[in-house]
């Protein structure tokens, strides 16, 4: 923790002090400017004139110090007075978004700037900070939203799990392999959904060492481990495309890549169904697109199901079910990995996912 700092002169003070400072060295610059004039047109010594004596410097410089101090003190006085209240009026925006900014800390994010006037430094730095407190509330409240469904989430297997114990117990006579059968698929949820959780925040917090990933071989390595699941669902896998070359986690992107195939399998037709995946690559970029025939499904749904705990369907063999997090995950891997996710419907049913991260060039 830092020492507490003593109090100092205040900005608009130090301003003040700078305008005064300023005006009073040009307008010392400047009598003496007038002072170096005059001497060109004053003898040092008097001599005489048909008009009189003529006046010497001696006599210029009694006559004319008294009066630049005048000036000059006159001169202090408007600099302190006007200083003070340019400063203010420069520092008006400055105060707004101090008061803002105690305000976000104090936990009120819904507070906004919105400072008015012509584009300046102070009103790009009054829009950055509204921009980030948009940024910021609509965080806060996803995360809150994220929480109270991962709470609800986990509590239900702990309350089924608690229901089960409690018949058993009522029951001396209750089948213990029936039990122990539910109990173990309970379980085997809570873990399936704490590990989702695990790798969500590993996503979102960015934790991963970048290294160099082609998403065509991610591909095939979701494509393998998913094939039995795909035949036991009679849903059919066709993959397509180039070499996609990309940078960063190969773990967390094969986990972007079994997600998006794993959700096309189980969101399928009930029979003959087809999950095709493409890869692509640009100048700039490359893509993965994963697209499933289904259920026809609405733009406003899919809009919806990268949130948290959002299912397209019901229509899922409960030893499939998922926990929700699916495309969340991909979402959030998507976005640690500086890349773009676009979910839409599919022409017939279905839905059409495409992931599009930055490429790079791959070394000889």
């Amino acid at each position: 923790m830092s020492s507490r700092r003593p109090p100092g002169l205040s900005v608009r003070l130090k301003l003040t002090l700078s305008y005064a400072g300023f005006l009073m060295i040009a307008g010392a610059l400047l009598l003496a400017t007038v002072w170096v004039f005059l001497l060109r047109y004053v003898p040092e010594r008097s001599g005489f004139n048909p008009g009189g004596f003529s006046p010497t410097r001696s006599d210029l410089l009694d006559a004319f110090t008294p009066r630049a101090m005048q000036a000059l003190a006159a001169l202090l006085v408007f600099a302190l007075v006007g200083g003070w209240f340019l400063a203010g009026r420069m520092l008006a925006p400055l105060a707004r978004i101090t008061n803002a900014t105690r305000k976000a800390a104090g936990g009120s994010l819904s507070h906004r700037i919105e400072l008015e006037g012509s584009q300046d430094e102070f009103r790009e730095l009054a829009d950055s900070f509204d921009a980030m407190l948009a940024r910021l509330e609509a965080q806060v409240a996803e995360q809150q939203r994220f929480a109270a469904n991962a709470s609800h989430e986990l509590r239900t297997p702990l309350a089924v799990t608690q229901t089960l114990l409690d018949v058993a117990g009522q029951d001396p006579h209750h089948d213990r392999g029936e039990l122990l059968e539910r109990l173990r698929t309970v379980n085997t949820r809570a873990i399936t959904l704490t590990e989702a959780l695990l790798v969500l925040s590993r996503a979102d917090q960015r934790t991963f060492t970048r290294e160099p990933v082609d998403l065509s071989l991610l591909a095939e390595q979701a494509v393998e481990t998913l094939w039995p699941l795909a035949e036991q669902n009679g849903v059919t896998i066709e993959t397509s495309g180039v070499i996609a070359p990309t940078t960063g986690s190969p773990a967390l992107l094969l986990q972007l890549t079994t997600n998006l195939l794993h959700n096309a399998i189980v969101h399928n037709l009930p029979e003959r169904g087809t999950v095709h995946l493409t890869t692509e690559a640009d100048t700039g970029s490359v893509s993965l697109t994963v697209e499933n025939t289904g259920d026809t499904v609405s733009a406003a749904l899919a809009a919806t199901l990268t949130e948290p705990f959002q299912r397209g369907s019901e229509r899922i063999h409960r030893d499939q079910a998922g926990v929700g997090l699916g495309l969340a995950i991909v979402k959030s891997i998507t976005q640690a990995h500086d890349g773009t996710l676009t979910v839409s419907p599919r022409v017939g049913g279905g839905l059409r996912v495409t992931v599009r991260l930055p490429r790079v060039r791959r070394e000889a």
